[in-house]
């Protein structure tokens, strides 16, 4: 894979269910929050991100590393609505909308169940205790599991599964088209790969929270496949998002790594 001198051409996000897909390739990632690696591969600064499967199906810009995806299969654990009050009495919700996929997945689940409150952004993780409904995603969600609150959570991860019998797939590879370096595909497929071969490795010695949550988040919750029951989830939710949107939906289109 062939890099101009001082620049990085892939992105990725610095939480705890990235780190066995840029096994071995951190120093050529750049490791930014989901919305702005988002809005830096959209205006080309760089030619592959792992961004929010929304970013993908949005934009007619990219094509979609078959194979390797951050899925889960029944609870998440890091994506979730905490709420005080029942859902149905809920009139606003604030969310992190670092992750489009988890806002819009809201927004469908949200809609399964006739339920239409506010969705507004959040201003401060630091208040989201005291907040009476708040999306919370990644490394703070999990902080927030951690710390004291008398909040409800549903797990939109388990909440999607409990639906439509699917996989949720929340972030993809995503390469830009019209700047694809020979090898960046390859690259990426084989630094997952190597990652996840090294999974229990990554786990023991990595920072982030303690090793017993970090073995059930990455073993239990988190899945990282991209084959056929991921795509059939793709296809429904894209058919789901289609009715709570505007905004025109993209078909993904899959491209192998080798």
């Amino acid at each position: 894979m062939m890099e101009e001198p001082g620049k990085k051409l892939i992105g990725s996000v610095p939480y705890l269910n990235a780190v066995p897909l840029t096994y071995g390739i951190e120093a050529e990632t750049e490791f930014l929050p989901p919305s702005r690696l988002a809005k830096r591969l959209r205006c080309g600064e760089l030619a592959a991100g792992l961004v929010s499967l929304t970013e993908v199906l949005f934009h007619d810009l990219y094509d979609i590393l078959d194979g390797v995806a951050v899925a889960s299969d029944g609870p998440v654990m890091s994506v979730f609505v905490a709420h005080k009050k029942p859902l149905e009495k809920v009139e606003v919700i604030q969310c992190d909308t670092a992750s489009l996929s988890s806002f819009n997945l809201l927004k469908v689940i949200l809609a399964r169940r006739g339920l239409r409150p506010r969705l507004e952004p959040l201003d401060d993780y630091a208040h989201a205790v005291e907040r009476d409904a708040v999306l919370l995603i990644g490394n703070p969600g999990l902080e927030f599991l951690r710390s004291p609150h008398e909040h409800n959570i549903l797990d939109l991860g388990q909440a999607w599964r409990e639906d439509t019998g699917l996989p949720f797939v929340f972030a993809v590879w995503a390469i830009r088209r019209d700047q694809r370096p020979s090898g960046l595909g390859e690259a990426l497929l084989y630094a997952s790969r190597n990652g996840l071969a090294r999974l229990d490795e990554l786990i023991a010695i990595h920072s982030d929270f303690d090793a017993n949550l970090r073995a059930d988040y990455l073993h239990e919750h988190i899945h990282f496949d991209l084959g056929e029951r991921e795509k059939q989830g793709i296809s429904k939710f894209i058919d789901d998002l289609r009715t709570v949107t505007d905004e025109t939906v993209y078909e993904p289109k899959y491209i192998p790594g080798f």
